[in-house]
């Protein structure tokens, strides 16, 4: 019928589709434009504008959903595209071609139904549902039966074909098959899908697929009812354990205990290659690391971090041999699934590592594909070992630690030009150095641009350095569509580092002021990575930044009751109370931040704004002295002025953090400490430099 461009709007300076339809369609056409023009809603793309031969389209950066989908994915894409057609329902229009294709997943995990070329009113003449001359229109394996047979069409039909696309999101696979046409029509009409597994959703995808329309849900309206249903089951029930799993620390068992980082190295790799496994959960090396040395019961250890499996092993390294044991352990029983011992030469550690999470996906009977394989370079092993040191030292965080990580993963590169993990490392160095306001941020994000993007060149199959060069688009660019484009290739795959949900909650769903999608992403990262207070902490700011304030409280107070040292749930239950104007609370918490991290301009900042409105501008004005001209973050003195209603000198300090690229800038640019800057007549140029929509 058509052919679809992505193309640019000059006059707006917006990407959106261009659809130009062939000349034989020209009454679908206006057809198509009619009907999404009817229509206003979020899960329905939207109409632009139209012309003699063309339809102006929102643009989606997004694929078709491909299942098995996870079963609170596939219930929340199935309520939202429910909640379309309803839309579409109320308007009397049947949409007709209900599948995969004509439904996409934008990158931020939203789900919108397009192309309503074959869409029928349902008002007025019943003869409009029929078919044209006899012509059965639609795609045969997403039909209805009565669609396949051209009788008269009501909702039920699209009913019939939700269920068929709710069936292949669960299952991975087609309902209805057939080697032509006419055998899947023939399976539309008479046979039934193989059953699905049970769950929340079985049911409601058989009644959905009901022969008969009388015996189907009667309206979508009840579809969504049910499927909302089901997800406040889900949300009320335990997560199945299932498949996943925690990678503990391997033992030191060398002479030398320095030879610690290469233990912790072997684990840490094993992995990284286990999340490369789909429907796998694997937690993140923190929390799986929290345990280093505790001796504490796997049952234990499994229940806190939300695993069904264990593996744990030791590792004695001496000259140039390497013995390795692992052992795969259930928790619910303690038993041993599988074990092994490897005596190797030192050169066969990647050999160990596949083998290993092999060994492991056999046992889940789950799929691996081996990114090492993939990436064709087997590392030099001094390389390899400065490697293995510099992640060590990349993962304490603080200063010193980032600067002797920069170190060794300098001398991995220089020891071994072809190695591409390295220079991933390095790039997210600089990040974290940046993110701790160690290095100026506009001096690092170049240095992160080009390290993320030599690690691609050597090992293209790592999706991970694609977030970094997001996280460069949105902070140091201002450009949204390659920020997008980006961090949805950063997620490609089925596992994602916790630090890609912080960066695209923070650095692009926040800004934007999609606080509810900000939350979902981050609760993702503490899913991967339980025991984190940062991640807990920095879930509580999205928290209070969505409205939710008991919610907030209650992760940042769980977040410090795990780590009292960690600043950032402090700082955030000082920011929650600051929100609501609980000063004299708000106070209390950011004196303990500022205890924590005195240096620290961003707390320094507002505990000196919420000591003005506290009646303290005396101890306010010393901490902005002792804060200087020069302050890291500045967004500190940003946060300080806006805090304390100097509107004029918060927009000066906050164009020196925009032209300084401070990754706050952005973090607080919809956040409610920032609101009465906003609402000022400084913000539209402000959000304008940053390429931010003005509400």
């Amino acid at each position: 019928m058509s052919e679809v461009w992505k193309a640019r709007d000059t006059r707006l300076g917006r990407i959106v589709a261009l659809k130009r339809i062939t000349a034989s369609h020209g009454d679908r056409f206006q057809q198509e434009a009619r009907a999404i023009a009817a229509l206003n809603h979020p899960h329905i793309c939207q109409i632009h504008d139209v012309g003699p031969d063309y339809l102006v389209l929102e643009y989606i950066d997004g694929k078709p959903p491909a299942g098995p989908l996870r079963l609170p994915d596939a219930v929340r894409i199935a309520v939202e595209i429910a909640s379309a057609l309803e839309a579409a329902h109320a308007q009397g229009l049947l949409h007709r071609d209900i599948k995969p294709g004509n439904v996409l997943i934008a990158s931020h995990g939203s789900a919108k139904l397009l192309d309503f070329g074959l869409v029928k009113s349902v008002s007025g003449d019943i003869e409009l549902t029929r078919t044209t001359d006899g012509v059965v229109v639609g795609t045969a394996a997403y039909m209805s039966p009565e669609q396949a047979e051209g009788r008269t069409l009501d909702a039920r039909s699209d009913i019939f074909s939700f269920g068929v696309l709710l069936y292949e999101m669960v299952s991975g696979r087609r309902a209805f098959n057939g080697t032509s046409t006419i055998e899947v029509l023939n399976a539309v009409l008479h046979d039934d899908p193989a059953p699905l597994p049970p769950s929340v959703l079985e049911p409601i995808v058989r009644q959905c697929l009901h022969k008969a329309p009388s015996r189907r849900f009667q309206s979508i309206g009840a579809v969504r009812e049910a499927l909302e249903s089901a997800a406040r089951t889900l949300a009320e029930s335990p997560a199945p354990l299932g498949r996943s799993i925690a990678v503990l620390p391997f033992a030191n068992m060398s002479a030398d205990p320095e030879n610690e980082y290469f233990s912790d190295g072997l684990a840490e790799e094993i992995i990284n290659a286990l999340t490369h496994i789909p429907d796998l959960k694997v937690i993140a090396r923190t929390s799986a690391f929290a345990f280093k040395g505790k001796h504490e019961d796997v049952r234990g250890i499994a229940e806190a971090l939300g695993v069904a499996h264990v593996l744990e092993g030791s590792v004695r390294k001496a000259g140039n041999r390497i013995r390795v044991t692992a052992q795969l352990i259930t928790a619910a029983d303690g038993t041993h699934l599988w074990s092994e011992r490897y005596d190797r030469e030192l050169a066969d550690v990647f050999a160990i590592q596949d083998e290993i999470a092999q060994a492991i996906a056999s046992a889940l009977q789950v799929k691996l594909t081996l990114r090492l394989v993939s990436s064709g370079h087997t590392p030099k092993l001094p390389a390899y070992d400065a490697f293995l040191r510099g992640r060590q030292q990349m993962l304490k965080h603080s200063p010193a630690a980032l600067q002797q990580a920069t170190e060794y993963l300098e001398q991995a590169i220089s020891l071994d030009p072809e190695f591409g993990a390295p220079h991933a490392s390095l790039g997210l160095t600089y990040f974290l150095s940046t993110m701790s306001s160690v290095r100026s941020p506009r001096e690092m994000m170049r240095l992160i641009r080009a390290e993320a993007k030599e690690a691609l060149s050597l090992d293209p199959a790592n999706p991970d350095p694609y977030f970094l060069l997001a996280s460069v688009a949105a902070a140091y660019e201002y450009d949204w569509t390659a920020a997008v484009e980006l961090f949805a290739r950063a997620q490609a795959e089925t596992s994602t580092m916790p630090e890609v949900h912080w960066a695209i909650a923070s650095l692009y769903l926040q800004p934007l002021g999609r606080f509810a999608e900000a939350v979902v992403e981050m609760e993702r990262a503490v899913e991967r990575d339980p025991l984190n207070a940062f991640w807990r902490g920095v879930l509580a700011s999205h928290l209070t930044h969505a409205g939710r304030f008991d919610d907030a409280i209650r992760q940042a107070t769980d977040a410090m009751a795990r780590d009292p040292t960690n600043v950032v749930p402090v700082y955030t239950m000082g920011e929650v109370h600051a929100t609501v104007g609980a000063w004299a609370d708000a106070v209390r918490f950011l004196e303990k931040a500022h205890e924590l991290v005195p240096t620290d301009a961003m707390v320094s900042g507002t505990l000196a704004g919420v000591l003005v409105r506290a009646g303290a501008r005396e101890r306010a004005e010393l901490l902005v002295r002792e804060m200087g001209e020069t302050p890291r973050p500045l967004i500190g003195r940003v946060l300080y002025h806006v805090i304390a209603s100097q509107l004029d000198e918060a927009a000066a300090w906050y164009e020196r953090a925009i032209n300084g690229r401070d990754p706050f800038a952005l973090v607080f640019a919809s956040g409610p400490l920032t609101q009465e800057l906003r609402q000022s007549a400084h913000w539209a140029r402000l959000a304008r430099t940053m390429n931010l929509r003005i509400n």
